[in-house]
């Protein structure tokens, strides 16, 4: 009974309880598109922000960890582990859509005609309702996020150090403020992710560490936790307060973010979300959301006396969904992940002078490469 150390944080390999936290993410999120109404207390249109906080915080970490590791924060190995671990398994589904739609007319006409958005990764400028990837939207938020957040970050540590964490301050700062509709209805989304990136920052810093160490402590934890349920269970009371969802996802982001650091010591919390179905789940959270329609046209086909928008059409959905994401798990997501280290430790060598490098430990979670599960609502 007492709270993680900070020496204690940075020696984690893993953590498992946010695999467990992205699977409760990802059902909620398939529930709210196909349970309907009676399974609208769960508030799942929200889940894609607890995906977006545990992103910001977990790529951050990697790459503070990386730098405490080598000295230096590798842009090269970044953007080969992100590409390797979200494109491939992206276009596949992608191009299982377009196989699946090609043969209605009305629907492949919609997805034809927004595909150029899809295909670079600009989804959430194309949110015409009814296309069949309409989903995709936030891998759109994710992948602008991985590019420009690391070359900030890079930048404020070369100047000093301790410009990180105000750089991010400033980064939520200016997102927050509502230039226009447009820019308010996607900026929001970066936020969330950029609070994430600020949790990482603080957390890494032993002065930030003592200041939510408390979190950690197995009876605050489990205080947090349940305010944490409380929260998510009053969001449709809180948008209605705050007027939009806007607000409350702000609200929402940061009520991830004092979670996760009760999620890292040895309480309840950690224990339920380490469960190894959870952690299974998680694991292969991106699948799952990325095929879920796929899914549903399957199941739907498959079962047409199914009712839709039905608790039951939403939990068959999520576990024909699921089944799929772990094929798709060990097919795709692995083999590519795995080709992403080994193109990594190639380029190393040749940049060593064809000198073999001893492979170095990967620090962070997921060993440094389950770092996100991009979804949408």
């Amino acid at each position: 009974m007492r709270k993680l150390t900070h020496a204690e944080y940075l020696g984690m390999r893993r953590f498992d309880a946010l695999d467990g936290l992205r699977a409760f993410a990802a059902v909620i999120v398939v529930l709210f598109h196909f349970a309907g109404p009676r399974a609208a207390f769960l508030s799942g249109w929200i889940g894609v922000h607890v995906f977006f906080v545990v992103s910001g915080f977990l790529i951050t970490t990697l790459m503070l960890r990386e730098r405490d590791r080598t000295g230096r924060i590798s842009l090269r190995d970044f953007y080969l582990r992100r590409i390797f671990r979200i494109v491939p398994l992206y276009y596949v589904v992608l191009a299982a859509t377009v196989a699946t739609q090609f043969r209605h007319g009305g629907s492949w006409r919609l997805l034809r005609d927004h595909l150029p958005h899809y295909a670079t990764f600009l989804n959430e400028y194309d949110l015409a309702p009814g296309t069949p990837f309409l989903h995709s939207w936030t891998i759109g938020i994710e992948q602008k996020f991985y590019l420009v957040w690391p070359l900030a970050l890079i930048l404020a540590g070369a100047v000093a150090l301790r410009l990180r964490i105000p750089v991010a301050l400033l980064g939520i700062a200016v997102l927050l403020v509502p230039f226009s509709p447009a820019w308010e209805s996607l900026a929001v989304h970066y936020a969330v992710l950029m609070t994430g990136a600020l949790l990482a920052l603080v957390l890494h810093s032993r002065r930030g560490f003592a200041l939510l160490a408390p979190l950690t402590h197995p009876v605050a934890g489990a205080v947090v936790g349940a305010a944490f349920v409380l929260l998510h269970l009053s969001v449709p009371r809180l948008t209605a307060v705050l007027h939009g969802q806007g607000h409350t996802v702000v609200v929402y982001g940061v009520g991830v973010a004092l979670l996760l650091p009760s999620l890292l010591g040895p309480g309840a919390g950690r224990w339920l979300l380490s469960r190894r179905p959870l952690v299974f789940v998680g694991e292969r959270s991106y699948g799952l959301y990325l095929v879920q329609v796929l899914a549903a046209s399957a199941v739907f086909g498959m079962a047409p006396e199914l009712r839709h928008n039905s608790p039951l059409a939403g939990l068959v959905v999520a576990s024909f969904a699921l089944l799929a994401a772990d094929v798709l798990y060990h097919r795709v997501e692995q083999p590519m992940i795995a080709l992403g280290r080994r193109l990594i430790r190639r380029l190393d060598d040749r940049g060593a002078g064809g000198r073999p490098t001893p492979p170095v430990p990967e620090a962070g979670p997921a060993a440094g490469e389950r770092t996100a599960a991009p979804a949408a609502a």
